[in-house]
């Protein structure tokens, strides 16, 4: 396991908000909190999607990313989703932190003030160098793709 300092700064409306963590020593991604007003949840309509604010802004180092991913209990139990997920945040972006929350479900679903709504992973970047050519290797698969191998 590779441990890497990332600062974090936190906005005026994320005052009072716990800070992202590790919930348990295996968990790989760090809870997102909802950093809207206590008094007026965000309430998402099936189907809709919204820009939750999480109150944080951070600066990762150059050769990381930082993935933003949907929860597993909020989509097994309301069908809660992150958008584009993964979303990517660059190691340049200095922008506070935002998810796109989808609502597949088929009830409304209200986001309260300090909810964990989604889960950051930070992760190495590898950047690669295209070089072009009239011809790539050969392989078993060939262009087969869109369920090619089947389902089963």
């Amino acid at each position: 396991m590779n441990d890497i300092k990332v600062h974090l700064k936190r906005l005026p409306h994320g005052a009072g908000l716990q800070l992202p963590t590790y919930e348990t020593s295996g968990s790989v991604g760090m809870d997102l909190r909802a950093a809207i007003g206590a008094e007026m949840p965000e309430v998402l309509a099936p189907g809709e999607r919204k820009l939750i604010a999480t109150g944080i802004a951070i600066a990762l180092p150059v050769g990381y990313e930082a993935q933003v991913r949907p929860r597993s209990g909020l989509a097994s139990r309301y069908g809660i989703g992150v958008l584009n997920s993964p979303g990517t945040i660059d190691a340049d972006y200095r922008g506070e932190i935002k998810v796109i929350l989808v609502n597949h479900g088929t009830e409304p679903f209200a986001v309260l003030r300090g909810e964990r709504i989604a889960q950051i992973v930070i992760a190495p970047v590898t950047r690669a160098t295209l070089i072009e050519t009239s011809d790539l290797a050969e392989t078993a698969r060939g262009a087969s793709g869109f369920g090619s191998s089947g389902t089963r």
